[in-house]
C-alpha cells in the first residue's frame, strides 16, 4: 500500500490473534464496528509455527483473507524478532506479514493487548471479588495465571489510556506467613530465582503441590494443573485443596503489590486461563484477605476492586484495538 493513499477503511478484513504458551486464538474482523467472525483456538504444539497455524485457520474459515492484522503474543516483543517465552515458536514479523500477504501487522504481548480491552468490557463480562467501586481516571492493574503469568495495566493520558509493557510475572515471589516461607524454600532448592511465575500459572499449580508433599513428608502424586485443579474444586483431595488455596493466597499478594505500585485506584483485573474456572472457590479463598493485608495500607487496598474477566475472547478485542491505534497513527502521519 502506497503511504499517500493509506485510508483505515481499505484494511478490512482484519485477522486479530491471542498466542498464548499453549493454545492460539483467531478472529477475523470483516467491517468496521464489526463483530469477532469465525473465532477459533488451535493448540500451538500442533503446528510448526505461527504462519502455518495462521493459514489453517484462515483455510478453515471460508472467508476473505484479511489485508492486516495484529496479534498478542506471551513474551516481551522489542524488535522484529519474537521469541516465545514457554513455547519453542519463533519468528520474524516482517517475514511473518510477507508469508500471509498482510499489508499491515502489528505484533504485542498479549496482556498489552488484554489492557487495552479493559475499557470496552461490560459488567456482564466481570465478576468482582471485593472492593468498592473503581476510581475513574487513575491506574489500572492486570495480572493473569495460564501457561505463565501474565502482567500489565493501564496508565490514564489525555481521554485515553496507556497500556503498559510488562514483566512482572518474573518479580521475586515472597512469602507472608511461615508455610509459605518453607514452600518458597523447597522450591528455591530446585529454582535459581523463585518468580511468581514459578506459582503463578499452570506448572507452578505442579510445582506447588510437590512442594506440599514434600513439606509433609509424603510422595507427591503425579498430577497435571488441570488434574489438581479439578480435584480441588470437587473437594475429593485434601492437598489438591491447600495447593490451590496457596495458590489463591500468594496471587492475593501479588495482585496487591501491583496495585501499590500502580496506585491501581481503578481496580485489579485477573484474566488467564485458570482464575476464571475456578468458580465460587475463588471467591471465597484467601485471595481477597491477602490482598487487603498489607498493614497501614490495608484500608487503601479494601477500596480496590477486583475483577474477574469472564468474556471469553477479551484479548482478541484488545488486539482488535491495538490494530486500531496503529493504523489510525498511519493515517494521521499520511493526512
Amino acid at each position: 500500500m502506497h503511504s499517500g493513499s493509506f485510508r483505515t477503511a481499505d484494511t478490512f478484513p482484519r485477522l486479530v490473534g491471542d498466542i498464548g504458551g499453549t493454545n492460539a486464538r483467531f478472529a477475523l474482523i470483516l467491517a468496521p464496528g464489526g463483530d469477532l467472525q469465525a473465532v477459533r483456538t488451535l493448540p500451538c504444539a500442533g503446528f510448526p509455527g505461527p504462519a502455518e497455524a495462521i493459514e489453517h485457520y484462515l483455510a478453515s474459515s471460508g472467508l476473505p483473507r484479511p489485508r492486516c492484522g495484529a496479534f498478542g503474543v506471551a513474551t516481551p516483543v522489542d524488535g522484529d524478532l519474537v521469541r516465545m517465552t514457554n513455547h519453542e515458536w519463533a519468528f520474524s514479523i516482517r517475514a511473518l506479514r510477507d508469508t500471509l500477504g498482510l499489508e499491515r501487522l502489528a505484533v504485542l504481548n498479549d496482556f498489552t493487548a488484554l489492557a487495552l480491552a479493559l475499557p470496552g468490557l461490560s459488567a456482564t463480562d466481570l465478576l468482582q471479588v471485593g472492593g468498592g467501586e473503581p476510581v475513574a481516571r487513575h491506574a489500572i492493574g492486570l495480572i493473569g495465571a495460564g501457561t505463565g503469568l501474565g502482567v500489565s495495566g493501564l496508565v490514564p493520558c489525555a481521554d485515553d489510556y496507556v497500556p503498559l509493557d510488562s514483566e512482572g510475572g518474573h518479580v521475586t515471589l515472597a512469602a507472608s506467613d511461615v508455610h509459605e516461607a518453607e514452600l518458597l524454600a523447597w522450591l528455591a532448592t530446585r529454582h535459581g530465582h523463585v518468580s511468581a511465575e514459578r506459582v503463578l500459572s499452570g506448572p507452578g499449580l505442579v510445582a506447588l503441590h510437590q512442594a506440599h508433599a514434600a513439606i509433609r513428608g509424603a510422595p507427591a502424586e503425579p498430577l497435571t494443573a488441570a488434574e489438581i485443579t479439578a480435584s480441588a474444586l470437587s473437594g475429593r483431595s485434601p492437598s489438591c485443596v491447600a495447593t490451590l488455596e496457596s495458590f489463591c493466597a500468594f496471587l492475593g499478594t501479588v495482585a496487591s503489590d501491583l496495585a501499590l505500585t500502580l496506585g491501581a485506584r481503578g481496580g485489579i483485573y485477573i484474566g488467564g486461563g485458570i482464575v476464571p474456572r475456578l468458580g465460587e472457590f475463588f471467591d471465597s479463598s484467601r485471595f481477597r484477605e491477602r490482598f487487603e493485608a498489607k498493614g497501614r495500607y490495608s484500608n487503601y487496598l479494601a477500596a480496590i476492586p477486583t475483577f474477574v474477566i469472564r468474556a471469553p475472547y477479551a484479548a482478541l478485542a484488545g488486539a482488535a484495538r491495538a490494530l486500531d491505534r496503529t493504523l489510525s497513527s498511519s493515517a494521521a502521519r499520511v493526512d
